[in-house]
This record gives C-alpha cells, structure tokens and sequence, in this order.
C-alpha cells in the first residue's frame, strides 16, 4: 500500500483580504504530479477541505474541479474527513453516491467505525468532532473529555480489525506534545486538545493527522501531520510545505516528504524606509511573493504604507522593528482637549496613527458620519 497523506487545503483562504485561489489550484496541480510520480492507491486528505464553514462560490468551484479531477479523470481512491473549518452538514451532501467512485468522504463520528479496505489496509476515517457527539453516539454521560472519547472511539475501532491486516487513522485534532502556528484556529478546537500519541500508535500502523499546519508540529515517525499545502502567516515562513508518501509494505511503514512550490511565497523584507525603495534592494526580491516588512525607521513617514505598496504590492504586514518615535499629540489639557470639535480631534487622531493625511473621499466620509451622530443626539 502507497498513499499520498495531504490536509488543511483551506480552499478559499485568504491573506489579509488577498484571495489564494490561484495559488491553491497549482499547488493541486503539484499534488496530482506528485501521485502519479509515485503511483500511489490512495490520496489521502485529513480535514480542513475549506477555510470557511460556508464557502464562497468560487471556492466550491475550485474543490469541485479539482475532486472530479483527481477522482473520476485520474480514478484514485480519495479519502477525506471533514475538519473543523468545514460545515460537515454541507460537505455530507453528496456523500452516498461519491462512494461509488471510490470518493469516501466522512462527515460524522458514527461513519467511523466502518473502515474502508483497500487492498490489505483498513482506512478509519474519523471526522472532527466534539465530546458531547461521542456521549451521544456510545450513550454515555462519563466522557466528559477528549481523551477519554477517543479511548472509547480507539477501542470501537478495533473490533472492526482483521487479522494480517495493515490499519490507518485518518483524523483531525491536536495530539498533545503538537506545536502550534499563527494560521491556525487560535482557540481550542472543540475540546479536540491533548490526545494521548501513545494510544494512537499502539493501535495504528500510521495515523494520518491534519489540523496543525506545520508537518513539524509534531516529532513521531508514525503519527503525522501533513501541514498546509501552502503558507498563510509570516510564522510559516521559513517551513517548507508539501505532502507525505506514506508506503507500507510487510509490517514497516516509510514515510517521504515531497515538497511543494509555491506560486507566490511569503517572506519576509527588512530594512530603512529608504533602502527599501531602492532598486538595489527590491531588485532582489521577488516583489510577486506576500510580504511582510520590518521597517527599521523610528521616525515618522508620511503616507509610508501608499508609498511601499508601489513597490511590494502584496504587503500583508508593516512592523517597525525598533518602535516609533514618542510624539505629543497636543500640548492643550482635557478641558482644552473637550472644547475641540470632533472633525480636528479625529482627524489629528488619523494622521498620528496612520503617518499621513486623510484622503478628501475620507475626509468627506467623516463629516457627513459626524453629522448624521449629531442629527441623531439633536
């Protein structure tokens, strides 16, 4: 058995309001060589399928292209999970008539427990999900925890094993001693948090994780994440992303890494407000990547932003490495302050913050907002 261990696409992600569907098409593309390279039975994606539980219509368009593409032109066995981004309510739409092209999709714990066999390896596909699902599906108002549920799921799992059979997890939560990075969901997914890595790999022949988005995250030879096919923060600068080759073959499992190009990187430029505007130094940067900017100036520039987007169009973050200089706002007291009219105190309050003048289209926008709170109080 040779699978392709992918995850978290994120279909229709955006960074800071840059749409990444062009980006996400090839690095499918990538992926489908990648298979076909290596001639794999399976494609194997844990969770995530989209950014947002309702996605945009483009983003339902590109994953339908690229399913019909990989499932019914190239006829691979995909089996997927639905993760906590996706609505599995939408996503299970469908689900009964993929299977019959080899497309077997779960969106719901009790799926679970009936493994799909290819070949002499039984698939367990388990979907996120949250603790109070598991009490509902065993009947059982003791699991209060994650880890005790997926000892409940783990255990359930197993009766469904047959003898000289090769056994796969495909799943999507945070397994304990996991790192963390930016892209991801900052609060604690469903409770999914801390389960025990010793009770996957005792059962498993590999388990096949997604949801953290660095295929670092988490140091096991057997238990993996597969990481995002592309970057979506400044914190993943520096990871390489791509997709597993999982081959199991005799009781041992290999595991290769084949890495992914994307077509426009993230990096990171650092440096004074002058030399980035220099040919010398954005000559040597690929000013198509998203790019976030150490600028080192404490001073303050006027319309600094405008003036780097000339030449970095895609900046998606502006940081002043060294701070920015203390400056007095107004000489005047409170009570001074309180006598101002508003129109001055926020315009002043905008060039400070943003280091430039409001535009007339702004400018016009504030005073017609000003005047309608005051019709409103009057």
């Amino acid at each position: 058995m040779k699978f392709l261990h992918t995850g978290d696409w994120h279909i229709g992600k955006k960074i800071k309001g840059y749409a990444l569907l062009e980006e996400q098409e090839d690095a499918f593309q990538q992926v489908l060589a990648i298979s076909e390279k290596h001639a794999v039975d399976a494609v194997v994606i844990a969770g995530d399928l989209y950014d947002r539980s309702v996605p945009s219509v483009e983003a339902i368009e590109l994953f339908n292209e690229m399913i019909q593409t990989i499932n019914l032109k190239k006829q691979l066995p995909l089996l997927a999970v639905s993760g906590n981004h996706d609505s599995a309510v939408r996503l299970e739409a469908g689900g009964p008539w993929y299977q019959a092209t080899h497309f077997h999709l779960n969106t719901r714990l009790s799926q679970a427990f009936q493994p799909v066999i290819i070949e002499k390896t039984q698939f367990f596909l388990l979907p996120y999900f949250e603790p109070f699902e598991a009490r509902q599906y065993f009947n059982d108002d003791t699991i209060k925890t994650i880890q005790i549920a997926m000892e409940r799921v783990v255990e359930e799992m197993t009766k469904s094993f047959l003898p000289d059979y090769q056994q796969v997890l495909v799943a999507h939560f945070f397994a304990a001693g996991s790192e963390r990075s930016d892209s991801e969901t900052s609060v604690t997914v469903g409770g999914l948090d801390n389960v025990s890595v010793s009770l996957l790999e005792d059962h498993f022949d590999y388990v096949a994780l997604g949801h953290l988005h660095n295929r670092h995250a988490l140091k096991n030879e057997t238990v993996k994440y597969s990481g995002t096919l592309l970057k979506y923060s400044l914190s993943e600068v520096n990871q390489t992303k791509g997709v597993w080759i999982v081959t199991m073959e005799d009781g041992q499992v290999s595991v290769a890494f084949e890495s992914i190009q994307p077509l426009r990187d993230v990096s990171i430029v650092e440096g004074s407000f002058s030399e980035l505007l220099s040919p010398e130094v954005y000559q040597q940067v690929n000013r198509d990547d998203y790019i976030g900017i150490r600028l080192t100036d404490r001073e303050v520039i006027p319309n600094v932003m405008n003036q780097l987007s000339s030449v970095y169009p895609k900046i998606i973050q502006l940081e002043r490495v060294n701070g920015r200089e203390h400056q007095t706002v107004s000489n005047m007291s409170q009570e001074e302050l309180q006598q101002q009219d508003p129109l001055t105190l926020f315009t002043k309050f905008f060039e400070e913050m943003t280091d430039g003048p409001m535009s007339q289209v702004q400018a016009d926008y504030l005073l017609a907002t000003i005047q309608s709170a005051n019709k409103e109080e009057n």
